[in-house]
């Protein structure tokens, strides 16, 4: 069936087809952003952020000089396997945070102190060079946001980083054990037992790909023995605490409110190996894992191991979790290959997204858990509501006003829908018209987030997308297009279109909250380094046999050593302390051949370690810009033959 002819359930009984009717909304959405804007520039009744180039009106999302973004955006880097920083709703990016794979402006990968974080091989070379960043969290309290961490996955090499936000660094990695295609994660709200702590103690994370356990070799062709490991990581220490073997695949992460419930979405419950064979069936599953009884099941010995790991693994089988009184793991059906769960702020309901179906499903939490208790019989009936939004439906946000966002792929559209009236709709009530709006956007959008969105906070007045597909909304630049990352005002009725935003790909997801959350720090905490150069008189060249020590500083516009010596075949340790405590007085230090660069940031301590196996003159200087006097600023690292 042609778009133009098909029916929007609960939107429009007018007879205009959807695209015009899309146009048409579109039209008099940007009418009312305009008219909601003065000559001064000053947002009007429309809201804040409505206007789109109106004579006399700043666009919505300029940043004047001076002024700072409303908002953090923390982006997943894709390939680049970071951590992108924007601020909004400029979409300005303003930091990168390097995590899996060495990164070259800070020297990540390079000093000791990035490899003791990332892990190295025993030549001493980082673990990987590559990674594949998706989902970005961050820590909670209270049910929002709390500033302290975040954390994001490597879906290659099934890793995930923290990162901490006083200072926007990643601090600790951790590879899970027996999982592979590490995909969703998301970090509890609450403890599930204690009620004094209503902050973030888990994070937990989803394994895509079924492998044989443990995967030695053994049963690689026995298609039929892969499994899949859904993971619980401690959020403070960072140790995975245990696991749950599954039946079928995870997806992506949602966790409840109470810190009662974690879920993660199915869309190959077939366990095939082949594409066509992971369609097969008309409904996958949602599964809800009781947090509780599974640490009660660790606790009582009521698990198992897998290979070299000591991780716990308890039984979330379908066979094994019949009575639900016992249950550890809830299997919600759910249509078709969905991709997305997605927690609403009122923490009633999780969403999921039908991708395969133009369906979107919604569960009620309460009902999950009284199925847990053996009061409820058939656990479908925690589903109240599956409607039809669109095609290709994958990921939804909320706003706070009772209204969810989904990404459609196949339609090019984000389609805004009301919850309440989904349920009635589902009960049998075809008057209630859930599909409130729709937008056209470029092209194929996948992830999507709204301001404060899987809060309590949730705000309703920014939502973004990003768009696998550019096409011709920017400069072509050859085959390898950029991504197109949209922003969307939503304080209205009506969604308006705001920015483009080209990226490199392939970013995934990301949150976005207020900025007076973090506090970053501007300054480091010079005893916070055990090795830190305190004072320019401790500076020198300390030898232990061939084992060299070099300590010196950096304070503008020079360094402490004007030049030092070692000897050919000597390992040496540099350690460098910026004793600058001026904000943004940052230095570099680069030494010539020897494959040495990296940031050192005021107050801040880093050292390398590498072998003088080149002998000659070696200029080591500031790379980073910090005086005037900034070319001058160098010092001689001599290895004598």
């Amino acid at each position: 069936m042609s778009d133009d002819h098909k029916e929007d359930p609960g939107l429009s009984s007018t007879g205009l087809s959807r695209r015009k009717f899309i146009n048409t909304t579109a039209l008099v959405g940007l009418t009312l952003g305009v008219a909601a804007c003065d000559k001064t520039g000053a947002p009007g009744a429309a809201g804040e952020g409505t206007a789109a180039g109106a004579e006399g009106c700043a666009s919505p999302t300029e940043i004047k000089p001076g002024e700072l973004d409303t908002y953090y955006g923390l982006w997943s880097g894709g390939h680049n396997g970071d951590m992108r920083v924007l601020g909004l709703p400029s979409g300005r990016e303003i930091h990168r945070i390097p995590c899996f794979v060495p990164d070259a402006l800070v020297g990540w990968g390079i000093t000791n102190e990035s490899k003791a974080v990332m892990g190295t091989k025993p030549d001493g070379t980082p673990l990987y060079q590559v990674a594949d960043t998706h989902h970005t969290h961050a820590s909670y309290k209270d049910g929002n946001y709390d500033g302290r961490y975040a954390w994001i996955n490597d879906k290659i090499n099934s890793r995930i980083a923290r990162i901490r936000l006083d200072y926007f660094v990643c601090d600790k990695i951790t590879d899970l054990p027996n999982v592979q295609g590490f995909h969703g994660i998301f970090p509890d709200k609450a403890d599930p037992v204690d009620p004094n702590k209503n902050y973030t103690t888990r994070v937990f994370c989803g394994g895509e790909f079924a492998i044989p356990l443990p995967n030695d070799g053994h049963d690689v062709n026995a298609p039929e023995k892969y499994r899949s490991l859904f993971s619980c990581v401690d959020a403070e220490s960072m140790e995975v605490r245990w696991q749950v073997l599954i039946d079928g695949n995870c997806d992506l992460v949602a966790t409840s409110y109470d810190g009662k419930l974690a879920a993660t979405n199915q869309y190959n419950t077939e366990n095939a190996v082949h594409y066509e064979d992971m369609m097969s069936a008309e409904r996958d599953a949602c599964l809800f894992f009781n947090v509780a009884r599974i640490e009660q099941a660790v606790k009582d010995g009521k698990f198992k191991t897998y290979g070299t790991s000591s991780v716990p693994v308890v039984d979330g089988t379908r066979d094994g979790n019949k009575d639900p009184k016992t249950a550890l793991v809830a299997y919600v059906s759910v249509p078709k290959n969905p991709h997305g769960v997605n927690a609403s702020p009122d923490g009633k309901y999780f969403i999921c997204a039908g991708k395969l179906s133009p369906t979107t499903t919604t569960i009620e939490l309460s009902k999950v858990l009284d199925w847990f208790e053996g009061k409820m019989d058939k656990l479908d009936d925690a589903i109240v509501a599956e409607v039809e939004v669109g095609l290709g439906p994958l990921h939804t946000a909320f706003d706070g006003r009772g209204n969810a966002y989904t990404t459609l792929f196949l339609d090019s559209q984000v389609v805004k829908w009301n919850i309440e009236k989904a349920i009635a709709f589902h009960k049998g009530d075809k008057s209630a018209k859930y599909v409130v709006d729709r937008i056209d956007v470029h092209y194929q959008p996948g992830h999507i987030n709204a301001s404060q969105s899987e809060t309590k906070a949730a705000d309703g007045k920014y939502l973004a997308v990003g768009c696998k597909f550019s096409k011709d909304r920017f400069l072509p630049v050859g085959p390898l297009h950029p991504e197109n990352e949209q922003l969307i005002d939503i304080s209205g009725d009506k969604m308006v279109l705001l920015a483009d935003h080209p990226v490199r790909g392939e970013p995934h997801d990301f949150i976005i909250f207020k900025r007076d959350i973090v506090t970053p720090k501007q300054v480091y905490n010079l005893d916070d380094s055990p090795i830190a150069v305190k004072d320019a008189k401790d500076s020198g060249v300390f030898r232990d046999g061939n084992k060299v020590t070099v300590k010196l500083t950096s304070q503008a516009p020079a360094f402490s050593l004007r030049e030092f010596t070692v000897k050919k075949g000597d390992v040496v340790t540099l350690i460098l302390t910026n004793l600058d405590k001026v904000e943004d007085l940052t230095h570099g230090f680069a030494l010539p051949k020897y494959n040495i660069q990296f940031v050192i940031n005021p107050q801040e301590t880093k050292s390398v370690t590498f072998v003088a196996d080149k002998p000659g003159v070696f200029w080591a200087y500031c790379s980073t810009f910090c005086h005037a006097l900034h070319l001058e600023m160098r010092t001689r690292m001599i290895v004598e033959a």
